[in-house]
């Protein structure tokens, strides 16, 4: 085991979330590496700290009393006459919003709708991409061997997503995930670049049509979207969006090659 396999094992081993075959591995790592055992026992000293302090605070009435009195006082709002909307203006509204119902009604704001659809599941990604990054959230099964990955994942979905070791490519697999997006149970196969995490989440979809990758950056993270084989894709992770490129394209050329 490297220093590298071993720093995301680290803080699990702390926490006792490794199972005995995991934990034994990291353990002798650590005896025979000054640097990772040096930072376990950093993790332990902390959390020993944080175990034996009251981190609660509550904020004195003073203070609440000493910023109300540099505050303007509060003035009922007026809406003027001439902001007000007319007869004449609401008329249109109805007007404007039958006119979106008839267009929808024939399908002509389905693209709309789709785009609107597509940001808001993004948005759920990189929700789920930021809760993944919180301390014993990363990962359910912890392995670089995607043949313990994979099969953790039957009987939990639908459909297991397919896990591709891409260690020798410069992306090392450290594991798997059941996470919840779009109010779904989906799969995440976990990888890492350097220090970087990339979560790569694969959902079922019921169209068949393979569709080419896009890039997006949503609150700063990258995202790489695309679907083949009935599988919808999204990797996300704050490396620069050349290197989600990369790992993008070796993980579709390494699936072509498998199938």
């Amino acid at each position: 085991m490297t220093c590298d396999e071993a720093e995301i094992l680290i803080h699990a081993l702390a926490d006792g979330e490794l199972d005995a075959g995991h934990s034994s591995e990291v353990e002798a790592h650590v005896a025979s590496c000054p640097r990772c055992a040096a930072e376990l026992a950093a993790i332990r000293q902390m959390k020993q700290a944080l175990a034996g302090a009251d981190l609660t605070y509550k904020a004195p009435s003073a203070l609440r009393q000493r910023i109300e009195a540099v505050l303007p006082p509060a003035e009922p709002r007026v809406t003027p006459l001439a902001t007000r909307p007319s007869r004449r203006t609401l008329l249109k509204g109805f007007a404007m919003g039958s006119a979106v119902s008839a267009l929808a009604a024939t399908g002509l704001v389905a693209i709309v709708l789709r785009n609107d659809d597509q940001q808001r599941v993004e948005a759920e990604i990189v929700s789920a991409h930021l809760r993944s990054l919180q301390a014993g959230h990363l990962t359910d099964v912890i392995s670089t061997d995607q043949h313990t990955v994979k099969p953790w994942f039957n009987g939990k979905l639908d459909v297991a997503p397919p896990v591709i070791d891409l260690t020798t490519e410069g992306f090392t697999l450290i594991g798997g995930r059941l996470d919840y997006v779009d109010a779904r149970a989906i799969g995440a196969v976990v990888y890492r670049r350097r220090q970087h995490v990339i979560n790569l989440f694969v959902a079922q979809t019921a169209s068949a049509e393979r569709r080419g990758p896009r890039l997006d950056t949503i609150q700063g993270f990258n995202i790489r979207s695309w679907r083949d084989r009935g599988l919808n894709y999204w990797a996300v992770s704050d490396i620069n969006a050349d290197e989600l490129t990369e790992f993008g394209e070796r993980f579709e050329r390494a699936m072509r090659g498998s199938g």
